[in-house]
């Protein structure tokens, strides 16, 4: 319905930005990671998203298409409201998100307040395939995750890949395994896993 606004940020404070256009000023529910981009800028342009339910209309505005992607995607988890996907965003950024779903890593989503770890795990699950195929990710970037568990995750990722696995497959395969585990150990977790 309303695509984006560009106007002047006449407010802002934490969780909402106001833009004035054409003088009428647009209350945009947003992330602390759009605000930090926003709030020294005279002029600013945020990508939105009109919430519409029984009892309230909310608009979210988000400083770029990926921020917005990632909020629509949150929100379509059973369970996951705008409320919690704005948490989630203000403490990691689209890409950090994508690869916290891709690699299983549901424990750094529940460092954002408010999340339990039933919602991370089911975000972790109902987004894993869409994010697996709009995302290609580095096997740099995939053992880049410190929370799962450091080198020897890592190798072992790297392992599966060269039997033929994709990164998401190899990451899925993994989540869940003891962090102290030794790599072999966790190739025959992974192996296990991938069936």
């Amino acid at each position: 319905m309303i695509y984006s606004l560009q106007g002047e940020l006449t407010h802002w404070e934490a969780g909402l930005a106001v833009i004035e256009c054409s003088g009428v000023g647009y209350a945009c529910r947003t992330t602390m990671n759009t605000l930090s981009k926003i709030r020294d800028l005279d002029e600013v342009k945020l990508f939105t998203y009109l919430h519409v339910t029984e009892n309230s209309l909310d608009l979210f505005g988000f400083a770029d298409s990926a921020e917005l992607v990632s909020f629509k995607q949150l929100i379509s988890v059973s369970g996951v409201g705008p409320k919690a996907a704005l948490s989630i965003l203000s403490d990691i950024t689209p890409s950090k998100l994508a690869l916290c779903i891709a690699t299983g890593d549901s424990k750094t989503l529940t460092k954002s307040p408010g999340i339990g770890a039933k919602i991370a795990q089911r975000i972790v699950l109902e987004l894993k395939d869409k994010v697996a195929k709009e995302q290609k990710f580095t096997s740099a970037e995939l053992t880049s995750v410190p929370v799962q568990g450091g080198s020897n995750i890592a190798e072992a990722i790297t392992a599966l890949q060269t039997l033929g696995f994709n990164p998401a497959q190899c990451g899925a395969a993994l989540s869940g395994a003891d962090p102290n585990a030794s790599v072999e150990e966790l190739i025959k977790f992974g192996l296990k896993n991938l069936g």
